[in-house]
């Protein structure tokens, strides 16, 4: 599969393979949505998504700019009535396909956790509980959650298993790599898939990774692009210039340059190593994070070019198509954190796709089959 399959494949690529009895539309909501990352892959699985909540103003707008169709709560879920949304909606209790969400995961993160903890002290953490009390509320046929690895250890993780199970749902967990399932990029995540209709199974591995090359090759040069997004400029001193004009092309990093060519503040640290690092054309990006646009973030440096990433880049190395809205009077830095919290499309795609797959069986089967496939 090139980037471009992988970017471009629609729902109407994948009716078009499915039976009369499979074309029926499958419901989505998506809790905690951002700038729609989540949604965009329930999309191109085959899910209407009728429904988001966002609390973030300009990931809201990002979002409407993107799912202008899709029903958006604009408010902190802890003050949201699931009944309310399902009422909005038009579904009743138990009727919903697909619940699917992130919580906010900036509590679980790998810094916040190098102490080895198990249980971080973050209210941010605490909205795993919401996602419950949306379950319980909706009772959905299946359910997705997508987060950072560190939450597989943290006790409300295994306290959230222990009521989903007791609420009938059988579950599949597993920290995966996106680069495996059509992501340009290596990213760990933890996803964790439920059903109460079928018997879970998380998506099976793409036959090959997409590198930077393949998801960047029909992008053109920021200075003669009519997207601005692309066009967003760098400002950088001229010791910084120089300093990048240095590192060696295609996976150079600042460390090929010898001490004397250091900057004072990484002569003080033996850590970050990837920081003004270049990416490699042939291999998947590292893990783009907020801080994409920035080189002492991370090896955000372009293989080629003597500049970061530009933010549409780091986009594509996401996943979101090359035609996903942003508005550029938000500000890089807000831009950025979008993107880099964002879900990447076709890592929630290939596993939406698997969950679509179970609940169309299950919906050709008796009772009986069903339970006992449940049961397994």
């Amino acid at each position: 599969m090139t980037a471009q399959e992988a970017t471009q494949m629609s729902t109407k690529d994948m009716s078009s393979t499915a039976s009369p009895s499979q074309a029926r539309a499958l419901t989505a909501i998506d809790l905690f949505s951002g700038c729609g990352g989540l949604s965009h892959g329930l999309k191109r699985a085959g899910f209407h998504v009728v429904a988001a909540v966002e609390i973030d103003g300009k990931a809201q707008a990002t979002y409407e700019l993107n799912h202008p169709a899709v029903r958006l709560y604009p408010k902190d879920i802890r003050k949201l009535d699931p009944m309310q949304v399902l009422s909005d909606t038009g579904l009743q209790p138990g009727d919903l396909d697909l619940l699917a969400g992130c919580p906010p995961c900036q509590g679980f993160s790998r810094l916040r956790t190098r102490n080895q903890q198990t249980f971080v002290k973050d209210d941010r953490n605490n909205l795993v509980a919401d996602f419950v009390r949306f379950v319980k509320v909706m009772k959905p046929k299946t359910i997705m959650l997508e987060n950072v690895p560190a939450l597989a250890k943290d006790g409300r993780f295994t306290r959230m298993r222990n009521q989903l199970g007791a609420f009938g749902y059988g579950m599949v967990t597993h920290i995966l790599d996106a680069a495996d399932y059509g992501v340009p990029q290596r990213r760990k995540r933890l996803i964790m898939l439920a059903s109460r209709v079928h018997r879970p199974e998380m998506a099976a591995k793409a036959g090959s990774r997409i590198t930077v090359r393949q998801a960047l090759k029909h992008v053109g040069a920021p200075s003669t692009t009519k997207d601005k997004l692309h066009a967003m400029p760098e400002r950088r001193s001229q010791a910084i210039r120089e300093l990048i004009a240095l590192i060696p092309k295609n996976g150079g990093s600042r460390t090929d340059l010898g001490a004397d060519r250091q900057l004072a503040c990484h002569k003080r640290s033996n850590g970050f190593r990837d920081v003004y690092g270049r990416m490699a054309w042939d291999d998947v990006s590292p893990t783009i994070t907020s801080g994409c646009h920035n080189p002492s973030k991370g090896r955000f440096l372009h293989p080629s070019y003597n500049r970061t990433i530009t933010l549409r880049e780091a986009a594509l190395l996401q996943g979101f198509p090359r035609d996903y809205k942003f508005d550029i009077s938000h500000g890089k830095e807000a831009i950025g954190l979008m993107i880099g919290n964002a879900l990447p499309p076709p890592f929630i795609a290939a596993h939406a796709r698997a969950l679509r797959k179970g609940l169309l069986e299950a919906h050709t089967m008796t009772p009986a089959e069903s339970s006992m496939t449940t049961a397994r």
